[in-house]
């Protein structure tokens, strides 16, 4: 396929010679500008959010509406300081129509706020999923296609207390608000259904030395729960395979996906049986999904991608398909504050390859979550595979506002570990 590579510059300067329509009516290039972590502990993540993106615009030719769509793609380390410096060079300097990203927890929280302040611009989230991004003071130009890191933990609680029989958890977690949402969704199903969670331990984004915390982790309990990703995901599992850890482990979303799956060594071989869940499943047989695959596959040679793509990946490229969807709907029309793009992103149902996907009030996704566990395929890679999946799962994991509200939002030390919310 195709691959929808724009040269900002020149698209810019061709359409000054054209003389062709401003940014915000209904013809020209309409800039699109991407944040992605590009630096630091998640760089392998951001690289394959932007792989789907193009993935994405190499199905569309790189157009959408009639316009053709140009690329400003702006690095991130997954600071919520760098995500801002990386939206405001886009948006003063470059003069983007809409903003697809961004892909860390604190990121998106930071970005919801800024885009309080650029009303006139169109923030669609590439893949952060803290809970507060949507939930707390959601922003009406901010639009979150993927579902956050409590409803990717949906089922999992449930499916280790009753079918692994695991009683007691300790977990560690990178200290951040997408791990403390993940391990919020976590505990709160877990314990319900009857579990103990005895410890939790937190370590910062970026962490080499994993020592003191493999030493810390308790051996009274029936199995570790890692929330951790990138780099992190695998220096731990290095330093613990060589300490002789042999614990059951579970894992957070990002700690069983391509990115840690796919990477250099044998220590990720001690994740196989490793149940977790999210919004994907690698080896899923639904026709939509396996297309999905095939079409990222096709953008990319085998040595520039993984061998399926990763839940960021999955993000980026639902975000750029609502995004196109949507300006084809309004014939590239994005004038009057872009209020006919807006509305269609607001009431898109989006036929995502990982199932249906639409938004609640706050612009938030309700969709499709799976329990998976880590196997070895014939060809000696590494993937989850669907145990179950649940459909339409909602940022309040179907418990009842007011109680969801009193639990508390995702910290350190919340939820409490109780048996009812």
């Amino acid at each position: 396929m195709k691959r929808a590579l724009m040269g900002s510059l020149s698209a810019f300067a061709l359409t000054a010679m054209a003389g062709g329509v401003m940014a915000d009516g209904h013809s020209g290039p309409v800039k699109i500008g991407v944040l992605a972590t590009l630096e630091g502990t998640f760089t392998v993540l951001g690289e394959d959010g932007v792989r789907g993106l193009r993935t994405a615009l190499a199905q569309s030719d790189g157009t959408a509406g009639g316009r053709e769509i140009e690329l400003i793609i702006q690095s991130t380390d997954a600071s919520p300081d760098s995500a801002l410096r990386g939206a405001r060079k886009l948006i003063e300097q470059d003069n983007v129509n809409i903003v697809i990203g961004p892909l860390s927890g604190s990121e998106g929280i930071a970005i919801r706020d800024y885009s309080k302040t650029a009303p006139g611009v169109t923030f669609i989230n590439g893949i952060s999923g803290a809970m507060e991004t949507t939930y707390v003071t959601p922003s009406e130009n901010f639009f979150r296609f993927n579902t956050d890191g409590a409803q990717w933990s949906s089922g999992l609680g449930n499916y280790v207390f009753n079918e692994k029989g695991w009683e007691s958890v300790a977990t560690v977690g990178e200290d951040y608000s997408f791990i403390y949402t993940q391990v919020f969704g976590f505990v709160t199903e877990f314990c319900a259904a009857g579990g103990e969670v005895t410890e939790r331990l937190w370590v910062p984004l970026g962490t080499k030395d994993f020592g003191s915390i493999i030493a810390a982790l308790p051996d009274d309990v029936d199995a570790i729960y890692l929330g951790l990703g990138g780099g992190d995901a695998v220096n731990f599992l290095n330093q613990y395979q060589q300490a002789g850890g042999d614990a059951n482990l579970i894992g957070g979303s990002i700690m069983v996906d391509g990115t840690v799956l796919s990477s250099e060594g044998s220590a990720k071989e001690a994740l196989i049986g490793t149940p977790s869940a999210g919004p994907q499943a690698d080896t899923w047989d639904n026709a939509a999904w396996q297309g999905y695959v095939k079409a990222y596959q096709d953008t990319f040679p085998p040595e520039e991608r993984f061998p399926s793509p990763s839940l960021l990946a999955t993000g980026y490229y639902n975000a750029t398909n609502a995004m196109l969807t949507c300006m084809t709907e309004v014939g590239g029309d994005l004038s009057d504050g872009q209020a006919g793009f807006r509305s269609c992103l607001s009431n898109l149902t989006l036929e995502a390859p990982n199932g249906t996907i639409t938004l609640d009030e706050n612009r938030q996704a309700i969709g499709t979550n799976f329990v998976s566990e880590v196997v070895e395929l014939d060809d000696g890679t590494l993937a989850t595979q669907m145990v179950s999946m649940a459909e339409n799962v909602n940022q309040t994991l179907g418990i009842d506002k007011a109680a969801f509200d009193a639990i508390g939002l995702p910290s350190r030390e919340s939820p409490a570990c109780r048996s009812s919310y």
